[in-house]
């Protein structure tokens, strides 16, 4: 794990991101894959725009947000950083879907068709399609969003069928646990549907999986993107 601060040593935002590369490389590496083949997330929600910046300047160029207005904040005040990719990884309102379709690059948590619907409606005409991903809610837990893993193909299907919707890949935020290998059997379940869902649509590439706490059994069972926050900009207010 990336070494915390310590009241004698504040390690750096860049420190922490070089660790979370090597982090990745060891994981793949040891799994047998190519290390170029997993990008990194970084998830900077709740932290200020200062942070994204130092991120930015040791190369980090994907971050991810998870509440709206934060969010949109700080996507217009580095409007200048035009290769900034920005996505969205929290739950979706309907309320707030308009500003989601026209800030981001990529949405990683549309679970139903309404949410599609919408987005579709109102990502702005002078916008390349918007990137989704499918969340899926691989361990069934009634509290969490994402759709189940049943009717991942019918969502996939009509996500496919909106013209400013891109279909790419699925995500999912297994159930909390520290039993490698009940984390390994929820992200092998994940990565059945993402197989399912290339063999069909030959655009799909992301398998988004994988957090601080278990990036190691995602990757093994074959992450494309993980999601790492804490671990890089420390604990979140």
């Amino acid at each position: 794990m990336t070494p915390q601060p310590t009241d004698n040593y504040m390690v750096t935002i860049a420190e922490r991101l070089t660790s979370a590369y090597a982090r990745i490389a060891q994981a793949a590496k040891n799994n047998h894959r190519d290390e170029q083949s997993i990008s990194l997330l970084a998830v900077s929600k709740t932290k200020p725009a200062d942070d994204i910046i130092a991120a930015y300047e040791h190369g980090q160029r994907q971050f991810g947000e998870s509440y709206v207005q934060e969010a949109v904040t700080k996507v217009t005040a580095l409007a200048d950083y035009k290769d900034i990719v920005w996505h969205f990884i929290g739950p979706i309102q309907s309320n707030k879907s308009a500003q989601v379709a026209t800030h981001f690059d990529w949405v990683q948590s549309v679970d139903r068709t309404k949410i599609a619907k919408r987005l579709n409606e109102q990502r702005p005409a002078d916008k390349a399609p918007l990137n989704v991903l499918i969340q899926v809610n691989i361990s069934l837990e009634e509290a969490k969003s994402g759709c189940h893993p049943d009717e991942l193909m019918a969502l996939a299907e009509f996500v496919n069928q909106c013209p400013n919707l891109c279909l790419r890949g699925v995500m999912a935020i297994p159930a909390k646990t520290d039993d490698a290998q009940l984390q390994l059997q929820y992200f092998e379940q994940l990565s059945a549907c993402f197989d399912k869902l290339k063999a069909q649509y030959p655009q799909v590439d992301t398998l988004s999986m994988g957090m601080s706490n278990d990036v190691e059994a995602a990757i093994a069972a074959g992450s494309t993107m993980v999601r790492i926050g804490t671990d890089i900009f420390g604990q979140r207010n």
